[in-house]
């Protein structure tokens, strides 16, 4: 049975997919078999007749997974907007969450470890139903939750965490990203006054365009071999 993940954020552009890559790659590194999924992604570019799914092709080429890119990613949409918004805007279909789950499914028969990228915050909207909260309890996944160190960072951490434990999400923890190159305080410091004001863990932090660093990885190993 493999172990899934969530990796989700505060927002926007707070360095998911760089996470995600960065533990594709190590769970991959220590022999694993990595399944990764991007269910939604807006503002693909086009690539012939097909949406081309930058973020779900970086985590499938940093996870080695082979499996079809139609199931790593089964929506895309060419707007740059919410899934929602983008389905409307693209006069396309909004998400559905029974082809989501029956593409995690396929996925998940063929991996030790699942990571699925949500393109927003845990209460960004799926479709009309469902946010990505409800995505992860459908799935069965656990919520790694990356934070920008950015003005307003920390507050959006506690209400992203809060929007968790009120519906019942469990997360196995958050990461401190220093997604732009100006930030203060630096990664570690805005960590330490997060951890103070939450019990859920701290997974590691990342400065601006350096590698995550090995505790990440050996928590969610620990996590994985229970």
């Amino acid at each position: 049975m493999s172990t899934g993940y969530l990796i989700t954020g505060t927002g926007a552009r707070v360095g998911k997919t760089v996470v995600g890559c960065a533990l594709g790659f190590a769970f991959r590194a220590r022999g694993l078999r990595v399944g990764v999924m991007k269910p939604v992604e807006t503002g693909c570019d086009p690539r012939g007749a097909e949406l081309d799914p930058a973020d779900a092709r970086a985590l499938a080429l940093a996870s080695g997974c082979a499996l079809p890119i139609e199931v790593m990613c089964p929506y895309r949409y060419r707007s740059p907007l919410t899934p929602r918004a983008a389905a409307q805007a693209d006069s396309a279909p909004e998400p559905d969450l029974g082809v989501i789950h029956d593409c995690f499914d396929r996925i998940a028969a063929a991996s030790d470890i699942v990571l699925v990228e949500s393109p927003g915050s845990l209460s960004e909207g799926l479709n009309r139903d469902a946010d990505f909260t409800d995505l992860a309890l459908a799935l069965g996944l656990a919520a790694i939750v990356v934070i920008a160190n950015r003005r307003g960072g920390i507050e959006a951490a506690i209400d992203t965490l809060g929007h968790a434990a009120q519906k019942g999400l469990s997360v196995a923890g958050w990461i401190m990203n220093d997604a732009d190159p100006s930030t203060l305080p630096d990664a570690p410091q805005a960590a330490a006054l997060l951890s103070a004001r939450t019990a859920v863990p701290c997974l590691g932090t990342m400065r601006f365009k350096e590698p995550l660093g090995i505790q990440a990885v050996e928590q969610l190993l620990a996590r994985h071999r229970r």
